[in-house]
C-alpha cells in the first residue's frame, strides 16, 4: 500500500517516522514534507491548502491512502477532494472538520449530542462580550471561533486582557472557566465505529509552571499514570462516540481523528475543545508507544472497515516529548538560527528528534518556525522517558532556543 502524508510540521514527521515502520506498506510519501522526514519518505511540493493540487498529486502518485495531518487543509476541503477521485482519505470533510473549525459549531453539536462541556455564548459584538464576561467571571477564557493554531484562546484574570484580545476576533466563543487538569484523548473512527487511543497530557503555556501566552504545545507526555483506569471508557461513552453518532446522523459523518480536549473538573468530565486531527504534541510520544500497525488502522477508518481491524495495541513503558522552539515565540518567530546536534541526540537509547519548523539552506539545517523540533524519548516509565528526553535535549544547539524544563516533572 501506497501512503501520502500532506504537512510539513511535527505531526506529519511523527506520523510518516510510524507509517515507515509498517511493514504493510510498500511507499510513504509527503507533501511538501520537511528535512527531518528525508530519507523515510519521498517529499513533494504540493500547496497542502490546495484541494486540487492535492487531488492531483495523490492521482499522480497512484497512492492507496491520503492522511491529512494539518486542520487548515481539512477545513479547505482537501479530504472531500480526494475522496471524490476515489481514493481512501483519512481526514474528516470540510463539513464535519467544521467540529474544529468553529467552535460555535462545536457547542452545537455537543449541545445535541448531550456531551458535557463549559457553558458558553457565542458573541459578535463589544456589548456581547461584556454581558458574557460579566455573567461568567473570571477567570475569562475567550476564544476566536476560527481556527488559530493552538493560540486563539486566551485564559486570565484581567478583564481588560480578555477584552482586547475579543476585539482581535471577529466571532468568538466565551466560556465560564473549566477548574482540574486537562487531558488528551485522541480517537480513530470511521464515522461509527470509534477506537479510542490513550490518553496523553500536554503543555500549552510558553513557560515553566503554566506561566505565559499559549502556544501551539510545549511538550506532551502518555500513558497518565494518575488518570482513573475508567477514563478512555467515560470518554468513549460520554463524548466521542455521542459526537460520532450526532455527525453521522447530520448526514456529515467524521472519518479520521477525533481529538477531545478535556478538563476532568470538581463536577466531573467536561470537554474543553474538539480538533479535526492528530494533536501536536501529542502525536509524537502516542505515535512512539503505538504497537499496532498505524497504515493498516488509517486505511480501515479512511473506506468504512474499521470494525474489521484490531483495537489499537500500546507498548508497555511510557513516551515523552519536550519541545523547542525558536526566540521570540510564540509572538514574532525568529527563524535562520543553524541548527547542530540532532545526530548526538539521535545516538541516545529511546531518542528520536521530530522536526517542526525547519529548513536546509545549502548544507546547513536552521530554523523556520516557531516550534522548531519536538525531543521524543521512550522508556520504562514517565520519569525514565523524561531523563532521556531532556539528555537529548542538551545535545542540541541553536541560537535562541526555547523549552519548558518541567515536562511530565513529578509524574
Amino acid at each position: 500500500m501506497k501512503t501520502l502524508v500532506i504537512g510539513s510540521g511535527g505531526r506529519e514527521h511523527a506520523l510518516v517516522l510510524a507509517l515507515s515502520r509498517d511493514s504493510g506498506l510498500s511507499e510513504v510519501h509527503a507533501a511538501p514534507g520537511n528535512p527531518g522526514m528525508v530519507g523515510i519518505a519521498t517529499l513533494h511540493d504540493v500547496v497542502a491548502t490546495d484541494p486540487t493540487a492535492v487531488a492531483d498529486l495523490a492521482d499522480r502518485l497512484g497512492v492507496d491512502l491520503v492522511v491529512v495531518g494539518p486542520e487548515a487543509p481539512l477545513v479547505a476541503g482537501v479530504a472531500d477532494a480526494v475522496t471524490a477521485r476515489g481514493i481512501a482519505c483519512f481526514g474528516p470533510s470540510a463539513e464535519a472538520a467544521r467540529l474544529e473549525g468553529s467552535k460555535a459549531f462545536a457547542k452545537e453539536v455537543m449541545a445535541a449530542a448531550d456531551v458535557p462541556t463549559a457553558a458558553a455564548r457565542v458573541c459578535l459584538s463589544a456589548e456581547e462580550v461584556a454581558a458574557a464576561l460579566d455573567e461568567f467571571g473570571a477567570p475569562y477564557v475567550v476564544k476566536d471561533d476560527g481556527l488559530a493554531a493552538g493560540k486563539g484562546v486566551v485564559v486570565t484574570d484581567d478583564r481588560d486582557a480578555a477584552v482586547a484580545h475579543a476585539a482581535t476576533c471577529e466571532r468568538l466563543v466565551i466560556e465560564e472557566y473549566l477548574d482540574g487538569p486537562e487531558v488528551s484523548l485522541f480517537a480513530i473512527t470511521d464515522g461509527s465505529t470509534v477506537y479510542p487511543l490513550q490518553p496523553a497530557q500536554d503543555f500549552k503555556r510558553i513557560f515553566d509552571n503554566d506561566e505565559g501566552p499559549n502556544t501551539g504545545g510545549m511538550g506532551a507526555y502518555t500513558p497518565l499514570p494518575w488518570s482513573a483506569e475508567s477514563l478512555v471508557a467515560e470518554v468513549l461513552d460520554r463524548v466521542l462516540q455521542p459526537a460520532v453518532d450526532e455527525l453521522s446522523r447530520r448526514g456529515t459523518p467524521f472519518r479520521g481523528l477525533l481529538y477531545a480536549g478535556l478538563a476532568l473538573t470538581k463536577r466531573g468530565l467536561k470537554v474543553v475543545e474538539f480538533n479535526a486531527r492528530f494533536g501536536d504534541p501529542e502525536t509524537q510520544p502516542l505515535l512512539a508507544l503505538l504497537d499496532s500497525p498505524l497504515g493498516e488502522l488509517l486505511h480501515a477508518a479512511a473506506t468504512g472497515r474499521l470494525h474489521e481491524v484490531p483495537a489499537p495495541v500500546w507498548k508497555d513503558g511510557a513516551a515523552v516529548t519536550v519541545v523547542m522552539a525558536s526566540a521570540h515565540y510564540p509572538d514574532t518567530p525568529r527563524t535562520g538560527d543553524e541548527i547542530t546536534g540532532i545526530a548526538d541526540a539521535e545516538a541516545l537509547e529511546g531518542v528520536h528528534v521530530i522536526h517542526s519548523g525547519t529548513r536546509l539552506e545549502g548544507d546547513r539545517l536552521v530554523t523556520a518556525g516557531g516550534r522548531v523540533l519536538a525531543v521524543t524519548a521512550v522508556g520504562d516509565d514517565v520519569a525514565g522517558a523524561r531523563a532521556a528526553a531532556y539528555a537529548g535535549v542538551e545535545r542540541i544547539r541553536f541560537d535562541g532556543a526555547q523549552y519548558r524544563t518541567d515536562i511530565a516533572a513529578g509524574i
